[in-house]
């Protein structure tokens, strides 16, 4: 099976958005190709689309905040994952995606919430653990961020030798989420979901 390039991927998104300009579902597909080429303001308005269309698709917000995010508007990013948490509490993406909210603006305690909820959810999450440990160093709990820290880099996670440094240690050398629309499961991230 022959895998489809990206600029096909948008061309197909764009037609089913034309075919059906009231799906959500079509808006959070396209929305999630532009992410994935880098088209960051074309995203945020498909997602943005997406949830007027459907204020209860879940992805959709945490997206929109993902994407909120590359553009460096944190509250604004805050503002959509935290709806997306609300819609969808289960998804541990939406939980590090509050967490980088947070860590952008200096919410220690935010950062620490949102990582633990993405360890409770997915215990072998490198990143999540990693961000944990950050948010406790922020917080002088250096015990706990070390034993978080020695988690995430058993995960294969590589922190910074400046964080690293913090700690008092030597050097050892940013989700998309998709869901089926006639299930409402999430998909494998990458996936597009049904029109």
């Amino acid at each position: 099976m022959a895998v489809e390039s990206l600029k096909a991927r948008i061309e197909r998104c764009r037609a089913r958005v034309e075919e059906k300009p009231d799906s959500a579902v079509a808006h959070y597909n396209l929305g999630l190709a532009y992410t994935q080429r880098g088209y960051v303001d074309r995203a945020e308005a498909e997602y943005l689309k997406a949830v007027e269309l459907d204020p209860d698709l879940g992805e959709a917000w945490i997206n929109l905040g993902g994407a909120r995010l590359l553009k460096w508007d944190f509250e604004g990013a805050l503002e959509a994952v935290r709806r997306g948490v609300e819609l969808r509490p289960d998804l541990p993406m939406a939980h590090y995606n509050l967490g980088q909210a947070c860590l952008y603006l200096g919410d220690a305690e935010g950062l620490v919430e949102a990582n633990r909820r993405v360890v409770e959810l997915d215990p072998d999450n490198g990143a999540g653990h990693y961000f944990l440990a950050v948010g406790l160093l922020a917080l002088e709990r250096r015990e706990e961020a070390r034993a978080e820290l020695a988690r995430a880099m058993a995960l294969g996670h590589r922190p910074s030798p400046e964080f690293l440094k913090k700690l008092g240690r030597p050097a050892a050398g940013p989700a998309v989420i998709e869901v089926n629309e006639k299930s409402g499961a999430p998909g494998a991230p990458g996936t597009e979901k049904e029109v």
